[in-house]
């Protein structure tokens, strides 16, 4: 089984949580279009000026994903 690799996008500023909870969205529909095997995503706020949104790929997917995506960082999703 092939590891999953969260991609990460940070927000910040007082409209951080509304930018990561809209990219979220945008981050479904690309799951749709590309077709991928996992579908896992959502968005995280931490305070009022930084949020996060997410999403999990295979490892065999991440590197498509991220150079169309441009996410900020990644990290192994453990569940």
């Amino acid at each position: 089984m092939s590891r999953k690799i969260k991609l990460i996008w940070d927000f910040r500023g007082p409209a951080s949580a509304k930018t990561a909870e809209h990219h979220e969205i945008h981050l479904k529909e690309y799951i749709v279009i590309e077709k991928l095997p996992i579908n896992i995503t959502g968005f995280e706020i931490f305070n009022e000026m930084y949020a996060t949104a997410y999403m999990v790929v295979v490892e065999e997917n991440m590197i498509q994903v991220r150079d169309a995506l441009k996410p900020h960082r990644g990290e192994v999703y453990e569940e």
